[in-house]
């Protein structure tokens, strides 16, 4: 297939539309400032009453006559501009698709050739940018798209980049973490902690020369493989395991307990290479400033231990005894061991939890309302040296095989660390009210993501998509629906390869993702609920219509607590999101009202656990026969705090031989 690296098929129409478009920005960009003036946000309305120098109404005074007296002037060429712009569209392409060239150091590093032995794991997340110009931001409480695009980006990519450390102790005896192998993780760069970790039997399975990008001649956006010869490490290569097996872990100190297996996950996000302390002042935004003792959570470079240790029982309940033995491992996981009882008594068969980070070794990232073309490249431009493949101002404008005008695009945004193999964009019809102005739809894409030792292709299918938002319009959703379903089935049987010439292609997985606008909660979303698109795709989070897991938190934020102390951070965010009341007092619920600022803090009986309407679904359909899609692990994500208003969602598949299974 080939792809569209440009909107428009020849350069002659792509020098027009520029040119309308630079007659049509003046008015555009004026006509959006006169706005901001009049939409303050919340920060914005306490920073003015914190000052008693603010002259706001002297400033409107002259601002808004000379923007106002540009406006006008700016019109006729506005005019001009828009009656060359409309015509352009029915021309212009659905998509644009991006390749960050690597050089080959750096080709070493990312997802390797999976053969198709044993199984793998496949990790998506989704998330709702709102990335629209400026002024409309603003009505969710949201200022400054373009900053907020190159920081969105820089968040994603520090968490999805940093390395993964494992510590796997095999004993049926042992629960702790010793002070030896603690040691060779804080200082895996040699040292005589990491001979004492070694001497007691901590074996390394792969290479530990991960410094962080924050080290001099790290150049991990530039492609320089942090691992000697260019060894692959099949997918993660930011991760490190260390085991202590049977007899060896008897000879650490602290073994009291008598659980099966322990897992401990520490990760560290990374700032990238190559951008100036100069650049971050800049597109740090006025509400982001950084404050003594949370400077670290607003680029992802640190985090809190709660926050950076995950602490997993394989089997068994953790004795109380042999968690005090150890109180840094206790501190770090007391959140985490109440939901890991939880996950035991109720069956459930995969990890969950509220992180503070996005996954590591990320594959696939869906976005939406990425509507502003600016902010696009800024976050494209930040994202593609992890994600090589990019696909962005997904839509199109005017006219062209839409029902009505189409203002904006459908703001989808997707990335790939795969190669891309097709591609299709499929616009909803049945728009209504503000969203008829946008071209919301559903941008299909497949993926190879190996091969077979037959040389068959291993491929994947990722749909993400945004459905109708009023509330209200639950028939148009269900229909958008509809649709979804009908433009899925017909994708995957017009990119099938079967034939022939093409050997057969193994399925791994089929994912969809985005932002649906409706719950699982809400008595006014029950028709949604009970839609067949949940026959064909299972929801990690859901036990049926109406009725959510026992863990599930909503992913819509209040957005007038989005700049509260408590909120403005990822890791504050995340320790609030962990309490029944923070959530109560700072996510959106079913009933469609949240607390009154007066009234924050007030015991109100809420349905359900807020409005969860970002979704990670997948399905079994299509799958080899071999195979089984399994969830590995599942997140809501609080990184991009103080950047949207809603929570991104994480989902890890495996994908394993069913014939492997013990």
């Amino acid at each position: 297939m080939v792809f569209y690296t440009s909107a428009f098929p020849n350069s002659f129409l792509q020098t027009l539309h520029s040119l309308a478009w630079a007659l049509i920005f003046p008015c555009y960009w004026l006509t959006d400032r006169l706005l901001v003036s009049f939409l303050p946000t919340t920060y914005e309305k306490h920073q003015r009453g914190d000052d008693p120098c603010y002259l706001r109404a002297l400033c409107l005074t002259v601002v808004v006559p000379v923007c106002l007296a540009l406006l006008v002037a700016s019109l006729p060429f506005a005019l001009i501009g828009f009656v060359i712009w409309a015509p352009l569209q029915s021309a212009r392409r659905p998509y644009i698709y991006s390749r960050f060239e690597k050089s080959e150091a750096s080709v070493a590093t990312g997802p390797g050739n999976w053969k198709a032995v044993g199984g793998r794991s496949f990790c998506f997340a989704t998330a709702n940018v709102c990335l629209l110009p400026d002024s409309l931001a603003r009505f969710t409480n949201l200022s400054n798209t373009q900053i907020r695009s190159w920081e969105v980006g820089k968040r994603i990519r520090n968490g999805a980049s940093r390395p993964q450390i494992k510590i796997y102790i095999d004993s049926p005896t042992n629960t702790s973490i010793s002070a030896a192998s603690w040691s060779s993780l804080v200082c895996p760069h040699g040292g005589e902690s990491v001979n004492c970790a070694n001497s007691t039997g901590i074996k390394r399975t792969c290479s530990m020369d991960y410094k962080g990008d924050n080290f001099i001649g790290n150049c991990s956006e530039d492609g320089k493989d942090s691992k000697p010869g260019g060894e692959q490490n099949d997918g993660d290569s930011n991760s490190c395991i260390i085991r202590i097996c049977g007899e060896e872990a008897a000879h650490l100190p602290g073994n009291e307990g008598d659980a099966s297996g322990v897992q401990v996950t520490i990760t560290e996000p990374a700032e990238q290479p190559g951008e100036t302390e100069t650049e971050d002042r800049k597109c740090q935004t006025p509400n982001h400033r950084q404050r003594e003792g949370d400077g670290g959570s607003l680029d992802s470079n640190t985090a809190s231990r709660e926050s950076l240790i995950k602490f997993r029982v394989a089997d068994g309940a953790m004795d109380s005894g042999s968690a005090s033995n150890n109180k840094f491992v206790y501190k770090a996981s007391v959140m985490k061991k109440a939901s890991l009882k939880k996950k035991r008594h109720l069956g459930d068969m995969f990890d969950h939890e509220l992180s503070a980070f996005f996954p590591a070794n990320l594959d696939f990232l869906c976005l939406q309302e990425v509507f502003d073309k600016r902010a696009a490249e800024k976050l494209k431009a930040q994202l593609n040296p992890y994600f090589q493949y990019i696909l962005y101002d997904v839509g199109r404008y005017a006219w062209h095989s839409c029902c009505s005008f189409k203002f904006f695009n459908s703001g989808l945004f997707f990335a790939s660390r795969y190669p891309i193999l097709d591609v299709e964009f499929q616009c909803y019809p049945n728009g209504k009210g503000d969203d008829s102005l946008a071209a919301k739809g559903a941008l299909f894409v497949k993926v190879q993501v190996g091969t077979t030792p037959q040389d068959q292709r291993i491929v994947g299918y990722v749909c993400c998509t945004h459905l109708q938002a009023l509330a209200g319009d639950a028939a148009i959703r269900c229909e958008q629906m509809d649709h979804l379903l009908d433009w899925l089935a017909e994708f995957q049987k017009s990119t099938s390869s079967s034939s022939p010439a093409n050997p057969e292609e193994l399925l791994a997985f089929d994912v969809l993702c985005g932002d649906l606008n409706f719950d699982n909660c809400s008595s006014e979303d029950k028709l949604e609920q009970q839609h067949s698109l949940f026959t064909h795709y299972k929801d990690p989070c859901r036990l049926g219509p109406g009725e959510e897991q026992p863990w599930v938190i909503g992913t819509l934020m209040d957005p007038e607590g989005l700049y509260d102390e408590d909120t403005i951070t990822p890791d504050n965010l995340q320790k609030v999101l962990e309490s029944e009341e923070g959530r109560r007092e700072y996510l959106v619920f079913s009933n469609g009202k949240n607390h009154p600022s007066s009234q924050k803090g007030r015991k109100v009986p809420l349905k359900g656990c807020g409005r969860r309407i970002d979704y990670a679904l997948y399905s079994e359909e299509g799958l080899n026969p071999d195979w089984k899609a399994e969830v590995e692990e599942f997140s809501f994500v609080t990184q991009l705090a103080g950047l949207t208003d809603h929570l991104a969602v994480a989902m890890r598949l495996s994908v394993s031989n069913r014939e492997e299974d013990p």
